[in-house]
């Protein structure tokens, strides 16, 4: 806890004020999903629909990141403190609470050492990439039911248990759904693999626990899908639904090899200069010379001796190379080698939308499993043997074996150099504060309800610019920090263009065009009567009642080019306000 507080430290000296200086679109974003909860308790309306953006075809929540799981639960917090507090605090705690159940899933099944669990756990909950993605993407780090769902996997076909067993799976996958599908995908491979690696090995225990698991796993599925049947439908045939992304646009987004051996920015051994290199996309390894000598050194000495060790290997193996995208890159440089996605179509259905970059989160995982095993062969080497966690079916030692009686003196050496090589291969990757910046609160006049009597049941707030994925995110702001009390078009989601393609925002209408074309060029554009006419049929179309323009480095443009629209501008407290009721009818 203490760890996921010092990493989110820069939040807090600014709560209300601060957000990610990396992705500060993304932390927005998940500050209006927060409200987004805390609306849908408040008003009792459908969590999996919002017409706060996006207005007013809305936009579908069980097709974006939404994080439902949370951010209803967080309501009370929300609606109390605000989505500031709520997102700090989210952040920090998931962080915590990921590498509390691995440390659970880790001493339970896994180790015996209290401490080689407590390195591992921390590994997994700390790591370097997945504190890359608290930078703005908490979905990315709330894993917390992800080691309990292994742990329930690798306990299937147990027997007599196979009907509880299933039943715990099905729901902790149905709860899974709704804070990140993306990373229960992984796990899902992940598990497929190590199960598949589990039978090549041993055979006939797998033979006898096949009726029991399939059984189970079978129960499992059944039930997760009963209770998720209707929000996945939605998701994919609901309001703004979507088949795949336009273009695959994450196809290409492959991990380079390089990263696995760098240093991440985020890290007290980390540069920022990397990301002028090979981390312009994502940081999912990032793991450093030393643990990935020590990774290697693990594998080699534990492989014959643990089956756990060498499942770990498998993954390791497996998804480095699935993480590679469809061509190789090296230090920045894309080759001319074809990767194994080259022979991947991007329309294959859920493929297409999946970065192949991520895949390297299962490497990140088994290197956590790693380095416990690791630990715990030291912290075993030379003692006495007493009965240990195994992986259910191994008839080795899962954690490398430990010699009976004392170590001979000339091999003491063994342990203290353990402890010492895992200690200086995590100690580099020990995490600093995330980055952050300060950002300008909404205008009084949104914050002090200024704009109520502009905006009567049914109509819209039209502010400029209008937000975007790339414009306009102060003024998405003003729809999270306000309770969402009214709502605003455009917006930053990802919904359907004219083709049924996920797209990201709302598909650009002549104003909004307009707008962000003067925002580029800095300079108002010759206006015709034809731009006049358009920019009331796009107000009526998101049923406008009011623009409004805030304080904005552009802003003297840009309340030149609404005035050249729509007419003289009234200033209301901090603001320039058109009223377009008379425009629009």
């Amino acid at each position: 806890m203490l760890l996921g507080v010092f990493v989110c430290l820069n939040y807090w000296v600014d709560v209300q004020h601060r957000v990610s200086s990396h992705l500060p679109t993304d932390h927005s974003w998940f500050e209006w999903l927060f409200q987004h909860g805390a609306y849908s308790v408040r008003h009792l309306e459908n969590p999996l629909f919002s017409a706060r953006q996006n207005a007013p075809d809305g936009v579908n929540m069980m097709a974006n990141t939404s994080l439902l799981g949370m951010t209803i639960p967080l309501a009370p917090v929300t609606l109390l403190f605000g989505p500031q507090v709520t997102y700090a605090l989210y952040l920090g705690g998931a962080l915590a609470a990921t590498a509390a159940t691995s440390y659970w899933m880790l001493s339970r099944h896994l180790v015996r050492s209290r401490a080689a669990a407590f390195v591992g756990g921390a590994f997994l909950g700390f790591a370097p990439g997945v504190v890359h993605h608290a930078n703005g993407q908490p979905n990315f780090v709330s894993n917390f039911l992800l080691p309990v769902i292994v742990a329930r996997v690798l306990r299937l076909g147990r027997p007599g248990r196979w009907r509880r067993d299933g039943v715990v799976l099905g729901l902790l996958v149905a709860y899974q759904i709704f804070i990140n599908e993306e990373m229960l995908l992984l796990t899902a491979l992940a598990c497929l693999v190590v199960v598949l690696a589990y039978v090549v090995q041993r055979p006939r225990a797998a033979r006898e626990r096949a009726g029991g698991f399939l059984a189970a796993l079978g129960l499992g599925g059944g039930i997760a899908l009963a209770l998720t049947a209707y929000p996945i439908w939605w998701q994919f045939n609901g309001p703004q639904s979507y088949r795949g992304l336009q273009g695959g646009v994450f196809h290409n987004w492959g991990e380079d090899l390089m990263a696995f051996v760098t240093f991440a920015r985020d890290t007290v051994a980390g540069d920022e200069a990397v990301e002028k290199t090979i981390g312009l996309t994502e940081q999912n390894t990032w793991f450093g010379w030393p643990l990935v000598l020590v990774t290697i050194a693990a594998l080699v000495l534990l492989w014959r001796r643990s089956l756990a060790a060498r499942i770990a290997g498998v993954l390791v193996v497996v998804f480095t190379v699935a993480a590679i995208g469809p061509k190789v890159r090296f230090d920045g440089v894309e080759t001319d080698v074809d990767g194994p996605w080259a022979y991947i179509p991007d329309d294959v259905p859920l493929v297409e939308m999946m970065m192949p970059t991520r895949l390297a989160l299962v490497v990140t995982a088994a290197v956590g499993v790693l380095l416990a095993l690791a630990w715990d062969a030291a912290a075993r080497y030379g003692r006495s043997p007493v009965p240990a966690p195994r992986v259910p079916g191994d008839d080795t030692d899962p954690t490398g074996g430990a010699e009976a009686g004392r170590a001979p003196a000339r091999r003491r050496w063994v342990r203290p150099v353990g402890y010492a090589a895992v200690a200086l291969a995590v100690l580099p990757l020990f995490p600093r504060p995330l980055p952050a910046q300060h950002v300008d609160p909404p205008p009084r006049f949104i914050t002090a309800g200024g704009w109520r009597p502009y905006v009567p049941q049914g109509r819209t707030l039209v502010p400029v610019p209008i937000p975007s994925n790339v414009h306009g995110l102060p003024t998405l702001r003003w729809s999270a920090l306000t309770g969402h009390e009214f709502p605003v078009p455009g917006g930053y989601f990802i919904g359907p263009n004219e083709n049924g393609e996920g797209v990201f925002g709302a598909p650009n209408r002549p104003t909004s065009t307009l707008v962000y074309a003067t925002m580029d060029s800095g300079e108002v554009p010759a206006l015709t009567e034809e731009n006049r006419r358009q920019a009331v049929e796009d107000l009526r179309f998101w049923k406008a009642s009011v623009v409004v323009l805030g304080a904005h480095p552009r802003e003297a443009v840009l309340r030149d080019l609404m005035t050249g629209l729509l007419g003289p501008a009234q200033r209301v407290d901090d603001v320039w306000l058109w009223d377009v009721r008379p425009l629009v009818g």
